[in-house]
């Protein structure tokens, strides 16, 4: 083989053992850090560095077995507590789903302040609504979620702030309540309807006998005006009618005939004026021999 051949070779090959070697020690002592992130340096469990710049940074004692990185993101997260149970101002167990919306604002504090801020966060959410919601009704707690959300979030900061996190918003997602609960309000309600039900029909019929009865002597008293009228009305022609004897006389004697019924009445006309017709009418009659 040519000398030169195997020199080059062996150059080109040493290049990229170098590179090799170059490569790998850039990778055991170089750290990457993402946009919104810190990775917090420690040595020994005690804080070293911070590398809060988004790229690459160096830590040469990266691959020694007492350094350790931790990386922590500052970008917004939330946390979900589903089915936290509370009991209200009268002792009914209320479910609550609750939403809490958080950032990290001192990475050091939450590695350091806290074991785990989660399980802490989370004790320190149920504690808080409990205390917010136990002198609260299941109406009101149902009425007012937006205020209790704001109350959760004035409770949770100050602690919160002592981890190094700062919550942003936090409000009561859902309320609900336990079946046998459930069924026992909803029972309750149905005989409140019940009864305003039948409250409102006796109403009813009471205003409507009311008002029967107020239209009954309204028109009791109408008719008796009417009644009232009609001799004012009679007399009021009759008055009329003097002004006038020869339409008066003849008024009476056409009201006289009406009076007359066919049926039961005999005339007896024809008489001289030394009888008069009732005279006639008195007299015995006898039977024709």
């Amino acid at each position: 083989m040519n000398p030169l051949l195997m020199s080059g070779a062996l150059g080109a090959g040493a290049v990229v053992a170098v590179a090799a070697v170059l490569l790998a020690v850039f990778r055991a002592v170089a750290v990457e850090v993402e946009d919104e992130e810190v990775v917090i340096v420690t040595r020994h469990g005690k804080l070293l560095r911070r590398l809060e710049t988004a790229g690459l940074h160096v830590v040469l004692d990266r691959a020694l077995p007492w350094v350790t990185l931790q990386r922590v993101s500052l970008a917004r997260d939330f946390r979900h507590f589903s089915n936290v149970h509370v009991n209200d101002a009268r002792g009914t167990t209320v479910m609550v789903d609750l939403w809490v919306e958080l950032r990290v604002k001192d990475p050091v504090k939450v590695l350091f302040s806290v074991d785990d801020w989660d399980r802490s966060l989370q004790n320190l959410v149920s504690h808080a609504a409990t205390s917010i919601m136990g002198n609260r009704e299941f109406q009101e707690i149902l009425r007012d979620r937006t205020e209790l959300g704001r109350q959760l979030q004035q409770d949770i900061s100050a602690e919160c702030e002592r981890w190094g996190i700062q919550v942003e918003m936090a409000f009561v997602r859902n309320v609900t309540l336990l079946p046998d609960v459930s069924r026992q309000i909803f029972d309750a309600i149905s005989a409140r309807l019940e009864r305003a039900k039948a409250d409102i029909e006796e109403a009813g019929r009471l205003a409507v006998a009311q008002l029967e009865a107020d239209t009954s002597v309204r028109i009791a008293g109408l008719v008796a005006e009417a009644k009232g009228q009609y001799p004012l009305a009679i007399g009021r022609a009759y008055a009329a009618l003097r002004r006038t004897p020869r339409v008066l006389a003849a008024y009476e004697s056409l009201y006289g005939l009406n009076q007359l019924r066919p049926q039961r009445t005999i005339a007896f006309r024809g008489f001289s004026s030394e009888l008069r017709g009732v005279d006639a009418a008195m007299m015995p009659t006898h039977d024709a021999e």
